[in-house]
């Protein structure tokens, strides 16, 4: 691919692209890009199942442990009993500090991700306007040389009827008019087309839209159970560790969820931008039927590339340029005799001015630079900032599974420690001073005292 502007596929997409490729059957599928075949569809889905069965794993090893919990109770020493009290209220705060320190990771993944496909959606919209603009300088120009052609180039051969000298040069400067018309009208290769970029554009910052507000929603969730857990295991509220450790659960099954997606996403950006030219080139020519010539010029943009529109273009200034002369030529000679001729000569000179103008321009805006560096820059950013985004997003939900898989063990431990200390204080003996239930009634007789 060209590297004008420099895009050149990221390592990490070069080792993404590398990960086998397996469907269903467990046969390898081709990791070229091709989202339309169903084998390579089924690749991604066998991907993004890992993340199911290690969802499936999870469960198991937390089946297990709360079986092993509930069923049970070997009879330990006191200096032991604190020791492993302290090892699970420390595991809490472990688990809960890598879930924050992934939160953190989500957040930047989510934002490089959303400047990624703004990036995207800029381009797309820069193109249209490249586009349009094409299509509008080229209507333009188009109609003002047919209607020169229909009004004063007409009334200049009415009247020059009886001069076949003026006459013919009239004619000469009607046909080469009309050729440059017909060699704008053809270079006109976006008009028709049914594709609208800038429609694209709102579509996909649509959908990121909600992508984004997604993410923010499961990362403020998130971080809520992080807090509230660790409220409630410093001032040991046995309700609130119950509604978090039922609520972690399911935001596991979230975390594992969201990982298999983005582990399938990640996969298919990097066979997509390992070599992107190919499958622009095929899906464009597929969806517009625009030659590939053209779509070549644009998408590689280097020296070894020709212009599709140079020949056209030529022809064009050529016929421009013979005008030149031959409305000199009337100017100089059949005004004199012709003074009615003058208005209409002033009309189409300005026409070749105008025309000539928006010429050079329709010149810069078909070159490949314009639309190369938007197509660049798109590339640039899905497959930089939106490939980093989502490798830092599929970072949070493995760190946010492991880390729900430890809360959701070690909670209950939590909460029971809280309420074998209730039941140590319930056994006490109710005349024992040292029984906070009866210290608790000694304050209250004192005060009423």
């Amino acid at each position: 691919m060209s590297l004008i502007h420099g895009y050149r596929a990221s390592w990490w997409t070069y080792i993404l692209h590398q990960v086998p490729h397996t469907n269903f059957q467990f046969e390898v599928v081709d990791s070229s890009f091709a989202p339309q075949e169903w084998n390579y569809q089924q690749a991604l889905l066998f991907l993004a199942g890992i993340a199911g069965l290690c969802l499936a794993i999870s469960l198991v090893l937390i089946c297990v442990y709360l079986i092993k919990f509930c069923c049970c109770s070997p009879h330990e020493e006191e200096d032991s009993k604190s020791n492993r009290v302290c090892c699970i209220t420390w595991s809490c705060v472990a688990a809960v500090i890598i879930c924050c320190a992934g939160i953190g990771i989500g957040f930047y993944g989510n934002s490089e991700t959303n400047d990624g496909v703004y990036q995207v959606t800029y381009s797309l919209m820069n193109a249209n306007h490249t586009l349009t603009s094409i299509d509008l300088l080229i209507s333009d120009t188009v109609q003002l040389l047919n209607s020169v052609v229909k009004s004063d180039l007409t009334q200049l051969e009415e009247i020059f009827s009886k001069r076949t000298d003026f006459l013919v040069i009239v004619r000469n400067t009607r046909r080469e008019v009309e050729s440059v018309a017909q060699h704008l009208a053809e270079l006109s290769f976006w008009k028709g087309v049914d594709v609208n970029p800038n429609a694209v554009a709102e579509q996909v910052n649509f959908i990121e839209d909600y992508r984004w507000l997604a993410y923010i929603l499961l990362l403020l969730l998130d971080l809520i159970i992080c807090l509230f857990t660790l409220l409630g295991l410093a001032k040991q509220i046995k309700w609130l560790i119950i509604v978090m450790t039922v609520i972690s659960f399911f935001v596991l099954l979230l975390s594992w969820g969201s990982m298999g997606l983005e582990m399938a996403t990640a996969v298919g950006l990097s066979d997509f931008c390992s070599d992107p030219d190919a499958f622009v080139l095929n899906q464009t020519q597929v969806v517009t039927n625009i030659s590939p010539d053209i779509l070549q010029y644009y998408i590689s943009c280097n020296q070894e590339v020709t212009n599709p529109f140079r020949q056209r273009l030529t022809m064009s200034q050529r016929a421009l340029s013979n005008i030149h002369p031959q409305l000199h030529g009337l100017e100089r000679e059949a005004v004199p005799q012709f003074p009615a001729a003058e208005r209409h000569l002033l009309v189409v000179q300005a026409m070749l001015n105008t025309t000539e103008g928006n010429f050079h321009h329709l010149v810069a805006l078909l070159n490949c630079r314009g639309l190369h560096k938007d197509y660049v820059d798109a590339l640039k950013g899905l497959c930089y900032d939106g490939m980093e985004g989502v490798l830092f997003l599929l970072l949070f939900s493995f760190l946010s599974a492991l880390s729900f898989t430890a809360a959701v063990c070690s909670l209950p431990r939590a909460w029971k420690r809280f309420q074998n200390r209730d039941l140590d204080y319930d056994d006490m003996d109710e005349d024992d001073p040292f029984n906070p239930q009866e210290s608790k009634r000694f304050v209250q007789w004192q005060s009423s005292i």
